[in-house]
């Protein structure tokens, strides 16, 4: 499967709310999860080797962005009817295994990933406190290899956001596997 990567970053993009649910059938709310600094929505899944790859460090700077005052959500937006490792079960599963700290929600009907434009797994939105689009690009340079001496990109870029309101203008796409459409 060729491996796709994200648009540029539309600055300024105004992300729309949603109501999704976890997988165990508790409903959140996008904008209720927006931290005072700005909030990181991320499209992952369970099967993808990308995401396999980066899933603990998106845990880690997930962790540190909250401390620093930012929300952050992730959203399955496959359909996992045909691609049962991204089951709700398996999604709990990924979810401890990765000590996830933040919410991991179903895009049942893929309705999110298509109003946000979202292509591959993962796929990063990071957006200031007025719910403005400042980042569009990859969690780090280690992509799939050593992590050791990584440049932790998007951690700065929100942390950049959260200090201006504004996102780097140079940006570098994330790359994953396409979503998974119905």
């Amino acid at each position: 499967m060729p491996a796709l990567d994200t648009p540029l970053c539309d600055f300024g993009w105004k992300a729309p709310d949603f109501t999704l649910k976890d997988p165990q059938g508790t409903a959140i709310t996008m904008s209720d999860q927006a931290g005072e600094k700005g909030l990181l929505i991320a499209f992952i899944c369970n099967h993808c080797p990308y995401v396999k790859a980066i899933a603990g460090r998106l845990a880690s700077d997930a962790k540190a962005l909250q401390a620093d005052g930012f929300g952050v959500l992730a959203v399955m937006s496959n359909d996992y009817r045909a691609s049962p490792d991204d089951s709700p079960e398996n999604m709990v599963r990924f979810a401890a295994e990765h000590d996830f700290s933040f919410p991991y929600l179903i895009d049942e009907d893929q309705s999110v990933a298509k109003a946000y434009g979202a292509v591959c797994t993962p796929d990063f939105f990071g957006l200031n406190a007025e719910g403005e689009l400042q980042y569009r690009g990859r969690l780090d340079d280690a992509r799939m290899g050593d992590a050791s001496n990584r440049s932790p990109e998007l951690l700065t870029a929100m942390r950049l956001i959260g200090e201006t309101g504004n996102g780097p203008k140079d940006q570098i796409p994330s790359m994953g596997c396409s979503i998974k459409w119905a």
